[in-house]
């Protein structure tokens, strides 16, 4: 894609790839985590080469995926500290839903809803990866109530994040020009404006 050399740059090469890691990562989790979870989906072992496999893999997966989503989160936990216009933001959301988000507060380089979005996903990845190691007990010893315990928080928060993630990948295809920004790394000054406009001027110096 022929870049534009007005457009803003969002996100470098390195935190795309980053996200890229994260997601890909989750999609396999996901899969092979509904493979366990009720035998109508066991059928999605034979992506992972059977049963066995899947049950190796998994968990050497999510260390994967725990890995990256550490680095992606501080990259970006300064960016996505909750603010007071944010909450204003949030009590306006009926207007972004309409879609007329031009009378919305002014946001920085991401709006209240990313901001909760990215939280929601800390929380759900930290029950994950305590409930994932509790439940990944080669090296423990470990009482069964605990091990049956941490496998229902697991599947609890594994259900929340698919559900973040659901909403994400929605908000992203719904926002025009945002799963630009994830795939080239750009945006229009345009999209920029409407979206962003702290963003923006921080960028440009425009009002």
């Amino acid at each position: 894609m022929r870049r534009n050399p007005r457009d803003l740059v969002r996100y470098t090469a390195g935190e795309r790839a980053n996200h890229w890691v994260v997601g890909i990562c989750f999609i396999l989790l996901a899969l092979s985590g509904l493979a366990f979870f009720h035998p109508a989906f066991f059928p999605l072992t034979q992506l992972f080469g059977g049963g066995p496999w899947t049950r190796i893999l998994h968990p050497y997966i999510g260390v994967v995926m725990m890995l990256f989503f550490v680095i992606m989160a501080l990259r970006f936990w300064r960016l996505n500290v909750i603010e007071p216009r944010d909450v204003e933001w949030l009590k306006n959301v009926n207007k972004m839903v309409d879609g007329n988000d031009h009378d919305m507060p002014e946001q920085g380089k991401y709006n209240g809803g990313q901001k909760v979005l990215f939280w929601g996903l800390v929380v759900g990845m930290v029950l994950l990866l305590v409930s994932g190691v509790l439940m990944w007990r080669a090296w423990l010893n470990l009482p069964v109530d605990v091990v049956r315990i941490a496998s229902v928080v697991h599947a609890i928060a594994a259900v929340w994040m698919i559900g973040l993630i659901i909403m994400h990948v929605y908000a992203a295809i719904w926002t025009r020009g945002t799963i630009r920004a994830m795939m080239y790394g750009t945006v229009t000054r345009a999209w920029a404006k409407q979206h962003h406009r702290g963003w923006y001027r921080k960028m440009t110096g425009d009002n």
